[in-house]
């Protein structure tokens, strides 16, 4: 085991737990469909995480630190799809009060009986094109590398327990939503979800596209 474990464990820990696109994503799929919608999410965002810890540990994400352009495209896409998906979110909030309640009328809401492909895409997508994930595993990693530890190896360690802690918290999370979301599985409490999560994630993409770095 890495001589610096228990320091990174607690790094990580925090920063599984910080809000942000992701978990917002992972609770509005959840409290809309349960416990299916929240965890095909999550194991969407941890194929996310799986991909740029890949990249980190081969190097690739050194092309996109040193590369403006390169960082600036992939921001602005992650941004587009955010706001994409509060467009779509918005819509389903003001349309859905004409369509029957078994009846999804946007790619958004995801069935508890029904496919969760869309869940784990928007979970996917929201991560991979979000290059600060990129840049945290490049930065993050080689800090808990110690002296005379092979570093490929030692580095690769690190990356699959950090998405054996993802994996581990999207999972409880995902069943401590299920609960909660049979109590909000009426037409109007739906239409509110989808209201606040799309006018949520507008504001995160405006704030993804204009912020600098």
């Amino acid at each position: 085991m890495p001589d610096l474990l228990l320091p990174f464990l607690g790094v990580v820990a925090v920063l599984t737990v910080t809000p942000g696109p992701d978990m917002l994503l992972v609770i509005r799929n959840g409290l809309s469909a349960g416990v299916r919608g929240a965890w095909f999410t999550g194991l969407g965002c941890c194929l996310g995480i799986a991909t740029h810890a890949t990249a980190a540990v081969l190097g690739l994400s050194a092309i996109l630190a040193a590369s403006a352009t390169a960082y600036s495209a992939v921001k602005l896409a992650g941004a587009a799809y955010l706001a994409y998906l509060a467009v779509r979110l918005l819509i389903s909030a003001i349309m859905s009060g004409d369509a029957p309640t078994d009846e999804l009328p946007t790619e958004p809401r995801v069935r508890p009986t029904g496919s969760v492909g869309a869940a784990f895409r928007q979970g996917l997508v929201t991560n991979l094109l979000n290059p600060k994930i990129a840049l945290l595993f490049l930065t993050l990693l080689p800090q808990f590398v110690a002296d005379g530890e092979p570093r490929l190896r030692t580095t690769a360690t690190l990356a699959v327990i950090f998405l054996g802690i993802a994996v581990l918290w999207w999972r409880t999370f995902s069943l401590a939503i299920g609960p909660i979301s049979r109590l909000l599985n009426g037409r109007r409490s739906r239409r509110a979800l989808d209201g606040v999560a799309g006018c949520a994630l507008l504001a995160i993409s405006a704030r993804v596209a204009f912020e600098h770095g």
